[in-house]
């Protein structure tokens, strides 16, 4: 009974995870008929990365103490206020505050939902290998980010009201996962009085950590593009205003890191490492390479290598921090570089909207793809330098 209760909560919170991460990319598509310029697009996005932020810090690691259900339900409950909040109106103090609520849920769910799934995993099958954990976890995480983009793009090209019906399908959606989660068991067992820190983020571990750090840093700066600007670059300098091209172009690269993630499960670390790094450095290239051209092909190309660069890389960053974690410490381990990934989307965001203030998109993104550059050689030097300490 036990096993047949791991299983099913298994399942019940990869379908909560998987569409609470999808509801976080449903505006990215339906951004064109907000009618913003690029730089509001970016100030809106940032305002979710800061919610995420904000979340991480302030309660993105509570799980590890109160109970991961105790966390999960109200950080779903809060997704369904940012969807309440979608349909209420479409002005920017609206659009603002409701990704930033979608954001403090997301901050709550990342870390505590993919803790969850490893302890459920680990219940149902005990002394299995992790394989079916990190294939899924990956799959609602990463790409239920694709699958929001799609399903969005796909209801505002062929419904009416495409600025309502994507949100109150997916409240819908969280109301039923909400309550998958609270009939599925709990793994932590609480136990004395529990005092409250906010997470902290340590960079002393040594140089792992900080290629794992870096790493991270440079593949959310990649998400953080396609589910803020690419889609607004894609109908205003390439032409082509379908809302369903919109969401297939942001689907196609997160689905293609899921997918990249998931086909290197067996790889060792700095073999994903190395594809990571080499797949990320291409995409960037050629994705600046389509935008100089103004060619849909080669952009979209472009995107999915460097998503699956990225998610690459994003997957050895969290072996290599889930394998120095202790089991009490894991939520708070996993929300440190959750932390760190999301304060990436807020800044990769806010630069380039910043920036298009002054250049225009293409020129901005050829300054985006060198500092990108620096970084990934940064995590090339770092992950070095961690094996020849390793050996020493």
């Amino acid at each position: 009974m036990e096993l047949l209760k791991a299983r099913t909560g298994f399942w019940a919170v990869a379908a909560a995870f998987l569409v609470a991460m999808a509801f976080s990319t449903v505006p990215a598509p339906l951004y064109p008929l907000y009618g913003f310029s690029t730089f509001t697009v970016t100030v809106v996005f940032a305002a979710y990365a800061v919610g995420v932020v904000a979340s991480l810090v302030l309660a993105g690691h509570v799980s590890d103490r109160l109970g991961r259900r105790r966390v999960l339900i109200p950080a779903l409950a809060l997704e369904a206020v940012a969807a309440v909040l979608f349909l209420t109106g479409t002005s920017l103090p609206v659009l603002l505050a409701a990704r930033f609520v979608t954001g403090l849920g997301v901050g709550m769910i990342t870390a505590t939902a993919t803790a969850y799934l490893h302890e459920l995993h680990a219940a149902h099958r005990p002394g299995a290998s992790g394989t079916r954990f990190e294939i899924v976890s990956t799959a609602a995480n990463i790409g239920g980010l694709g699958v929001g983009t799609l399903a969005a793009g796909l209801l505002a090209q062929f419904v009416t009201s495409p600025l309502r019906t994507p949100y109150l399908f997916f409240l819908v959606l969280l109301l039923a996962g909400i309550a998958a989660v609270a009939v599925s068991p709990e793994t932590v067992r609480t136990a004395g009085a529990y005092r409250y820190r906010p997470q902290r983020v340590t960079t002393g571990r040594g140089p792992g950590y900080l290629a794992a750090a870096t790493g991270t840093f440079a593949a959310f700066s990649v998400f953080g593009f396609f589910a803020s600007v690419a889609p607004g670059f894609v109908a205003g300098t390439l032409h082509h205003s379908s809302r369903l091209l919109a969401g297939v172009i942001v689907f196609a690269v997160f689905g293609g890191s899921a997918a990249a993630q998931t086909l290197t499960t067996h790889l060792t670390a700095r073999a994903k490492t190395a594809v990571g790094l080499a797949a990320q450095a291409a995409g960037v290239l050629t994705l600046v390479t389509g935008m100089h051209l103004a060619s849909l092909p080669v952009f979209l190309t472009g995107g999915v290598l460097a998503g699956v660069g990225a998610g690459v890389l994003f997957k050895a960053s969290i072996g290599t921090v889930v394998a120095f974690a202790a089991p009490a410490e894991r939520g708070a381990a996993l929300a440190g570089i959750f932390l760190i990934g999301y304060a990436a989307l807020a800044v990769s965001a806010l630069a380039i909207g910043v920036a298009t203030q002054v250049a225009g998109v293409v020129t901005v993104m050829t300054w985006f793809a060198a500092a990108l550059f620096t970084l990934l050689t940064a995590v090339a030097t770092l992950s070095r330098r961690a094996r020849t300490t390793i050996l020493l």
